[in-house]
């Protein structure tokens, strides 16, 4: 067994190893910061900026979170490239130009394009304001990462209220998975509905479908076509919906669907019927796009 002071020794090195490690360290960090930066997105690293100007040689300033995690986190500097997206479909490289304690300015190297969503715009309405333990944050994420165009807190007999703090960390989630995915369309994260609200959206909607334990598999009820250019989902609270809210959604159009012989949590639910439905209009659109 080594001795005493051997271990003495290797504990003082762990916590403060020499100049040319800790060099060596920091130059190592960097670029596998950088370059697992690059490779996890498939291409240069991406931010968020509200908004993009149109043309070549134009500058944008990063500021606030996007400005923290370009520097600090993936540690860019000066003439590094990287990628600017506004949320609605604005997609641009540039080249950071110039850091300040405040902020990077990123020059473009190129005219902004914008890249028009694909496919139906699947909007969520799901009762997950009793959640905890971090579920409403994973349905949240989850949702972002497979594509939905919105999510609706829905407010029910059984899930009445959702805390209003929650919905500005849930925002903050949202902008996360938007950049993690590469997703230049932001998810957008409405205020709460009531159920009788949300009766006119669904009547005026083709595609609702509302998760319904005893009803049809949803693979059986879903159309062999659709030219809809948005549809709904429809998920309940924990102990689901009263039979009055579920026949008053019905009246209003909503097609009940199964979503298997097991019951499944309001966030299980909620990404069950996403996927399907995200996998099913995508196989629609490529089916459309090699007939055009």
């Amino acid at each position: 067994m080594p001795p005493a002071a051997t271990f003495s020794s290797f504990s003082a090195l762990m916590r403060r190893p020499p100049p040319s490690t800790r060099r060596l360290l920091v130059a190592a960090a960097r670029a596998h910061s950088t370059a697992g930066a690059s490779q996890a997105r498939g291409g240069l690293p991406r931010f968020h900026s509200p908004s993009l100007p149109s043309s070549k040689g134009e500058v944008v300033r990063i500021q606030g979170d996007e400005f923290w995690h370009m520097t600090r986190v993936l540690r860019l500097g000066t003439s590094d490239r990287v990628e600017l997206f506004d949320g609605a479909g604005g997609l641009v490289e540039g080249s950071i130009q110039k850091v300040d304690k405040n902020g990077s300015d990123v020059e473009l190297l190129e005219n902004a394009r914008l890249i028009a969503p694909q496919g139906i715009q699947w909007h969520v309405f799901a009762a997950f304001g009793t959640l905890k333990g971090g579920r409403a944050d994973w349905l949240i994420e989850k949702c972002t990462e497979l594509g939905a165009s919105s999510v609706t807190p829905l407010l029910t007999e059984r899930c009445h209220t959702i805390a209003e703090n929650r919905v500005d960390r849930l925002q903050r989630l949202v902008l996360a998975a938007v950049k993690q995915c590469q997703r230049v369309h932001d998810m957008s994260l409405k205020p709460p509905i009531q159920i009788h609200d949300l009766l006119l959206v669904v009547a005026q909607s083709k595609l609702a479908f509302l998760a319904s334990a005893e009803a049809p598999p949803v693979l059986t009820v879903l159309p062999n076509s659709s030219n809809e250019e948005s549809g709904l989902l429809i998920i309940g609270p924990e102990g689901d919906f009263t039979e009055e809210e579920v026949n008053v959604l019905k009246a209003a159009g909503a097609v009940p669907v199964g979503l298997g012989p097991c019951r499944l949590r309001v966030e299980t639910a909620t990404i069950s019927l996403l996927s399907a439905l995200m996998l099913w209009s995508d196989a629609r659109h490529q089916e459309r796009q090699q007939c055009s």
